[in-house]
């Protein structure tokens, strides 16, 4: 039902967030500023931005949509997710931060590049080439969440919600950045977990608490244990659990840890993110639990907008615009992110691996959003068929990255003898795996992130038999990076 009240507080929400954007514009004055925010940013922006847009729509359609339909065993994935964002923060952002900051690099590929000193270019150009393709498939499962958020709210054609939400994220990120990105990340992560807690709170007592659930789940056939259905109950723990392998290598997340001010900044702002992280997926999983017993038989595709349903039908229209709204902004704080990781590929890996041409600042900056422009389109072509599952969508991007750079980036901060030729090996048998593993249909036994980490690693190993490191300068630079002068 077409509600004003609804309507104009989600409406002012969006405005908010294209005005954050309006006025970041003039404070990109040069490219760092545009890609990393000049390496400025403090904790509290680097930990809610760096949890919020990892999260996407999927933390509060795609995920409880998996529990309202399949039960409790999906939690895994929450239980993953949390024990890889733990160990990102402890063992990669320090030592990605230092190591980043001493090589001056703005990227991910370019970072590669400068730890290994690969004289041939191909590392920069692959890793430039796989984040420009998973992430194109990423945004496309937030803008086919948008459109579906938009679709219900304002009682349009699903192709007209994509529009409209699609244009609504790519204005923004065009104008702003990385500090409007990390800025409104800030907001929206704030947002997220407040409606993420409210609103399963309020139905959990409308429902009747546990027993409801258990009298819903009973009448479904859904099941409330921990240990999945099926013939291979553990290997499904390991298949879901594995999504935590990912957060290593995902380059909207790595990001962040490469824009803090301060290294000893870290530490607190892994504390944050680390509570932020434990609610937000806790309640998520609430919310596919309470749904199922608050508004039972959504089926396939309807099942992942439980939360929309919830928020809708438990508080007055004010209140549930705003938290609607918290839905865009799981989309938006990751979108935006993964637009500008992929316009900052464009511009500083690419460009200037295959023209050679070093541009001016406004050129860079002008290239970015012209980059921003051209995957956005291609994501809402993705995006289109309105019966695509935003969780499968997600699952294969976040496993695409996961598999390529995970063991890359471990190895090149932790292993002092790996060269650029096992980086490359590495990181293209590890892609090879991922995707034959989707392509054959073994994805319904294993999730292909754990193939294809495990492929890229053992190549790396092998490498480094065959071609250890053994340039001086680049030894020494390992070196001087793990010196502990450089972490505080």
């Amino acid at each position: 039902m077409f509600n004003y009240y609804e309507i104009a507080s989600f409406v002012l929400y969006l405005v908010l967030i294209l005005w954050i954007g309006f006025y970041f514009f003039s404070k990109n004055l040069n490219i760092e500023e545009y890609i990393l925010g000049g390496k400025g940013m403090g904790k509290w922006v680097t930990a809610i931005s760096a949890q919020a847009s990892d999260m996407s729509g999927w933390l509060l359609m795609g995920l409880p949509g998996a529990i309202y339909l399949y039960g409790l065993g999906e939690s895994w994935i929450a239980i993953g997710l949390a024990g890889g964002t733990i160990l990102n923060w402890k063992f990669i952002a320090p030592r990605l931060r230092a190591y980043t900051g001493m090589t001056q690099s703005l990227t991910l590929p370019h970072f590669f590049e400068k730890r290994f000193g690969d004289p041939t270019g191909l590392l920069r150009i692959l890793s430039a080439l796989i984040t420009l393709f998973f992430f194109t498939i990423y945004a496309a499962s937030g803008l086919n969440a948008t459109a579906k958020l938009f679709e219900t709210m304002f009682q349009v054609p699903f192709m007209w919600a994509l529009l409209i939400g699609g244009a609504c994220i790519i204005v923004y990120t065009l104008l702003g950045g990385f500090l409007a990105v990390c800025w409104t990340d800030l907001v929206q992560g704030i947002l997220m977990v407040i409606a993420i807690v409210a609103v399963p709170m309020m139905c959990w007592m409308q429902i009747g608490g546990w027993s409801g659930i258990e009298a819903t789940a009973a009448a479904n056939d859904v099941s409330l244990s921990l240990i999945p259905r099926g013939d291979r109950p553990y290997i499904g723990i390991i298949s879901t659990a594995a999504w935590g392998l990912g957060y290593c290598g995902m380059p909207h997340i790595l990001a962040r840890f490469m824009s803090i001010g301060k290294i000893k900044e870290l530490r607190p702002a892994m504390y944050i993110a680390v509570i932020w992280v434990l609610i937000s997926l806790g309640f998520a999983v609430v919310v596919g639990l309470v749904g199922m017993a608050f508004v039972p038989g959504l089926v396939p595709p309807m099942h992942e907008t439980v939360f929309i349903q919830m928020a809708r039908n438990s508080f007055h229209p004010l209140l549930s615009g705003i938290f609607l709204a918290a839905i865009l902004a799981a989309i938006m704080s990751t979108i935006d992110s993964q637009l500008l990781v992929s316009a900052s590929v464009l511009t500083e890996d690419l460009n200037r691996k295959i023209s050679g041409r070093k541009l001016s600042e406004e050129s860079r900056i002008r290239l970015g959003r012209i980059g921003v422009a051209v995957i956005s389109i291609v994501a809402m072509i993705i995006a289109a068929d309105r019966n695509s599952s935003i969780l499968k969508l997600v699952e294969y991007a976040w496993g695409g990255l996961g598999a390529a750079f995970g063991p890359v980036v471990i190895m090149a901060l932790y292993s002092r003898k790996t060269s650029w030729q096992s980086a490359l090996l590495g990181m293209f048998l590890g892609s090879v795996a991922l995707v034959s593993w989707e392509r054959f249909g073994l994805s319904q036994y294993m999730y292909e992130i754990v193939p294809g980490f495990a492929v890229n690693m053992l190549a790396i190993i092998i490498g480094n038999r065959i071609w250890p490191e053994k340039n001086v300068r680049i030894l020494r630079q390992f070196d001087d990076h793990t010196r502990p002068e450089n972490f505080r």
